[in-house]
């Protein structure tokens, strides 16, 4: 099933299912998008702009394929027509085109299914989530050293389903938004999480190793 959305493309963010991301709009035609959502489904579409999107921001840059839906669940509009909004993500999806007629951007889209996870692959991420909360204390412990106690950060997470936690982590984590991107590509949670683990396990080696930062890149 093909549905019409109206996307918002941004170049550094990227929204995963279920996690709340809140949005200031300012454009004139973001914020005609807002008051037509509003008025119907108050679905978005949030969508990452690929390199380059600055020679043509005002038209239509090339954006990636794959991005995420989103229902507005606060909305804050201001006096002079800017809007504050929180937007949950929903459900991953592929553009299959686009449609003019309005001065925001509509697509057609195909909803992407997660791929359902077989018995032996829900041990795996059992698994990958016990590194993951262990990753999480040590960024937590670098990144702040003089509260080393993340006590409160790690209930938070461990209080959490699997896929919210993977979601949530590479979505609110110091990510660039490419490496976001990837994560939100992948069609399953046991690559989504493996795929966490492989760049957190880098970063923390990067930030602990002087020099390794210049042969990385």
């Amino acid at each position: 099933m093909i549905d019409l959305l109206p996307i918002f493309p941004l170049p550094n963010v990227v929204l995963f299912p279920n996690v709340f991301l809140p949005l200031h709009i300012f454009e004139a035609r973001y914020r005609e998008m807002v008051a037509d959502a509003l008025a119907s489904d108050r679905l978005i579409g949030m969508v990452l702009l690929r390199p380059g999107w600055e020679r043509d921001y005002e038209g239509r840059p090339p954006v990636y394929p794959i991005g995420c839906s989103g229902v507005i669940t606060h909305v804050e509009r201001l006096a002079d027509g800017r809007y504050n909004i929180v937007l949950r993500g929903l459900e991953r999806f592929r553009i299959a085109g686009e449609e003019d007629g309005k001065a925001y951007r509509r697509a057609s889209i195909e909803p992407l299914v997660e791929r359902p996870l077989a018995a032996d692959e829900r041990q795996v991420v059992r698994n990958t989530r016990a590194r993951l909360e262990a990753l999480l204390a040590a960024t937590l412990r670098r990144a702040h050293p003089e509260a080393p106690d993340a006590a409160p950060d790690l209930r938070t997470a461990s209080a959490m389903c699997d896929e919210d936690l993977v979601n949530a982590l590479a979505q609110y984590l110091d990510l660039e938004p490419l490496e976001r991107q990837a994560l939100l590509e992948h069609d399953s949670l046991r690559l989504r999480a493996e795929a966490l683990v492989e760049l957190l396990e880098m970063k923390l080696l990067i930030a602990r190793t002087p020099g390794l930062s210049n042969v990385a890149h």
